[in-house]
């Protein structure tokens, strides 16, 4: 596993001049961004988002270098190497882009992925993110706290689960042309994990628009479960009575649950979880339960067994 060395530049010097010098000033307007974003032909381009600070569930933590959290990273839709998402993703179009909500809800609806962001507040979220594999990152989102969109398409009262699909086209994700998952990536959680406000989907990072390889245009970020679970180029959010069948459930349950809390009394096969080093630093740290989020989500799964629902 690649760890970087400390001679990656400082975050300081790579995190946009507004998120660091104007943090507490930017507009509480929300949504979107900055002009050209939402022109033909120039929509892939970063481009600097509108976002109101959360303090309330942020961590004062030091975050990841941004270079590192766009060169390091799982996404196997453009390959299995941690460079190959920065390398493979470029070319992936992310405009014209469409989510669509269906399912156990009242008001089934197909979002323009400009129009989603023009039409729920934008907040920043500093979250620690941690990977099965046993590294973790600090990284600054930008999105929408899913609840806000969970409220406006009602969910029936069949609705106990939300299914996340990204987007399956092997001519722009390489990576799908191999067999290494049944594609199309599907995630799931449970309505209640959905609603919690911790649980937001991302649509930029370090003040800007996605990358590609971070999961353009937006993806989902639950940061008290392993980074797996954070489904990324949805295309598809559909609320279910039965538990979804997730991507890396079916393909080795043995080894990713539902859940896929984070928790260190329960080793992944081939990973302890007790560990983790923080990209960055050279010694290991204690890996927190719940990914340290405990206080808020740890009521979800009172009574749970977490080894068997792990």
């Amino acid at each position: 596993m690649l760890i970087r060395s400390t001679k990656d530049i400082p975050s300081s010097e790579i995190t946009p001049e507004a998120v660091y010098l104007r943090r507490r000033q930017f507009m509480q307007a929300g949504a979107v961004v900055a002009a050209g974003a939402l022109l033909p032909g120039v929509s892939e381009a970063s481009v600097r988002l509108a976002a109101v600070v959360n303090n309330r569930y942020s961590t004062p933590e030091k975050q990841t270098p941004y270079k590192d959290v766009t060169t390091y990273n799982n996404y196997y839709e453009f390959g299995t190497d941690k460079s190959d998402p920065a390398e493979n993703a470029q070319n992936l179009k992310t405009r014209p882009w469409t989510v669509s909500i269906e399912g156990e809800v009242k008001h089934p609806k197909v979002w323009d992925i400009d129009a989603l962001l023009k039409a729920f507040p934008l907040e920043e979220r500093i979250y620690r993110m941690r990977c099965v594999e046993g590294w973790s990152m600090v990284i600054p989102w930008v999105g929408i706290p899913l609840a806000s969109l969970i409220r406006q398409v009602e969910p029936t009262g069949n609705a106990k689960y939300v299914e996340f699909t990204t987007l399956h086209d092997p001519a722009q994700m390489t990576g799908q042309r191999r067999a290494v998952l049944d594609w199309p990536y599907i995630e799931g959680l449970r309505l209640d994990e959905a609603m919690h406000p911790l649980t937001i989907l991302a649509v930029g990072l370090y003040g800007q628009t996605l990358p590609n390889q971070n999961g353009a245009p937006i993806r989902l970020v639950v940061p008290w479960k392993y980074g797996f679970k954070s489904a990324k180029a949805i295309v598809r959010i559909r609320f279910t009575e039965q538990q979804p069948a997730t991507a890396w459930g079916r393909s080795a349950p043995s080894e990713y649950g539902f859940y896929s809390n984070v928790n260190p009394a329960v080793d992944h096969p081939r990973w302890s979880q007790a560990k983790e080093r923080r990209i960055g630093e050279f010694f290991k740290r204690d890996t927190l339960a719940f990914n340290g989020y405990g206080d808020q989500v740890a009521q979800l799964y009172r009574g749970m067994d977490l080894r068997k629902y792990y």
